[in-house]
């Protein structure tokens, strides 16, 4: 039978002690954020607060078992089981286990609903979601027995996700090192702003969105290093055409994540429609100049992603800009050095579609 949500867990959410009271945070309580719902089981967390800071905001204190879901932002939809007394901040949902669901059945279903969240999201660029919404989403229910039954066809399906995961990372830490080895001593360092022709970001304003149509992109499209186009927001040809003049996108043209999950970029390779938000730039190289694939490398190299790290800004929400974006250094060799390469990338590639199989 399916229920919701409400009437059968006690949701509820947490708090943020003021920053004005230095003595409200280094404590010996965890203090969660949604940016440590990483993996299935959360057993340790970057901030703690204290006892004043727990007494004089809205946090909770929550016991292990504790689903938590992450409402706001670029991690919406990430889900963790607490596994040691904690609190969390306002932008965690935590569902408070109790002898009708197994945290892991209800850490399962809550995952395979995140593209839901994400399309039922509000709040124009950053999606989110409330623990009023949480209450009203409908979940199959059964038997205890059969909630454990699932659970374990899911863990060893997910195990051996993880075992593939872990090969074809294996393969990409080739690709790095073969770069290395390549191009490690490369001196003819160019800037980014001359190997690109244009270097900006997505749309500003939120579009008026539909049903269907031509897909829309966030941050999250950007998996693995590639673009996906499994999108939960769809524009109209017409703004299409309109937005589409200030980012004239087209294969072999490059994305870049700049907020939350900075520093992710992907080649475009199909000739498909979309436009994205401004969270994600926009680069189209020179292709006199530079490959895009070796490029694409370039940007994931060490030395590149240390360059990120130095130039993003902010705290609570680190955003690289676009005006850094330009200074980024890349080691340009001649286009043949760069041609080699990207064969090797093809070969690697064809290894990684094998151990998919």
């Amino acid at each position: 039978m399916k229920v919701k949500l409400g009437d059968i867990f006690e949701i509820g959410s947490g708090g943020t002690p003021s920053k004005s009271h230095p003595e409200y945070y280094g404590g010996d309580i965890p203090w969660v954020k949604t940016g440590d719902l990483k993996s299935e089981y959360l057993y340790e967390v970057e901030d703690f607060i204290t006892e004043e800071g727990l007494k004089n905001s809205s946090a909770k204190l929550y016991e292990p078992d504790t689903v938590l879901i992450a409402m706001y932002g670029a991690t919406i939809g990430a889900t963790s089981i607490l596994k040691m007394d904690a609190c969390t901040n306002q932008a965690c949902a935590a569902f408070k286990k109790n002898d009708k669901v197994i945290p892991e059945y209800l850490y399962y279903f809550l995952k395979s609903q995140k593209v839901k969240f994400v399309k039922d999201g509000v709040g124009g660029a950053q999606p989110n979601i409330s623990a009023g919404y949480l209450k009203k989403v409908e979940m199959e229910l059964p038997s205890l027995d059969e909630q454990r039954a699932i659970v374990e066809v899911l863990d060893k399906t997910t195990n051996i996700m993880v075992m593939r995961n872990q090969e074809i990372a294996s393969l990409d830490n080739l690709i790095k090192a073969r770069f290395v080895e390549m191009f490690g001593d490369c001196n003819n360092m160019i800037s980014m702003s001359e190997i690109c022709s244009i270097i900006t970001d997505g749309t500003h304003q939120p579009p008026k969105f539909q049903e269907t149509g031509i897909p829309f992109i966030f941050v999250s499209n950007l998996a693995n290093n590639t673009v996906t186009y499994n999108a939960e927001k769809f524009i109209s040809k017409e703004t299409y055409n309109e937005l589409y003049k200030r980012t004239p996108i087209e294969p072999g043209d490059l994305l870049l994540s700049t907020v939350g999950s900075y520093g992710h970029p992907a080649v475009v390779v199909e000739d498909t429609k979309f436009l994205f938000q401004r969270h994600i730039a926009y680069l189209k190289p020179k292709k006199e100049i530079i490959n895009s694939f070796y490029l694409h490398s370039a940007l994931l190299s060490s030395d590149c992603q240390r360059q990120i790290e130095e130039k993003v800004k902010g705290i609570a929400q680190k955003t690289l800009n676009l005006s850094e974006i330009r200074k980024i250094m890349i080691p340009v060799p001649n286009i043949e050095a760069q041609n080699v390469f990207v064969d090797f990338i093809y070969q690697v590639d064809k290894s990684k579609l094998k151990k998919l199989r």
